[in-house]
């Protein structure tokens, strides 16, 4: 699914135009993205948390030349869907 996918069901879902649900679903991921910039933590039940974790450096190769390389450290969001999104999924897919 893309996005202008994703807004129409969204628009459908909520009863409103794609226009709103659009501006909606911006207002949505750039709120979620200032959370995650300043390291916080959020949490929607029925749903996961969103969080930043630090991936440390490490050894890696260059698949091109098979020679060594350094990956530095970074910050990485991580998404964590809760019991209840995993049950939905893993039902919706067995079936």
């Amino acid at each position: 699914m893309n996005k202008p996918e994703f807004v129409a069901l969204v628009a459908e879902k909520a009863g409103t135009s794609r226009k709103d649900a659009d501006i909606a679903i911006d207002a949505v991921l750039s709120a979620i993205e200032d959370v995650l910039t300043v390291g916080d933590k959020l949490s929607l039940p029925k749903f996961g948390t969103f969080e930043v974790r630090h991936r440390a450096a490490r050894k890696g190769h260059d698949v091109r030349t098979g020679e060594p390389t350094d990956i530095p450290a970074c910050w990485v969001p991580v998404f964590r869907p809760n019991a209840q999104l995993k049950g939905k999924v893993n039902h919706n897919a067995a079936g």
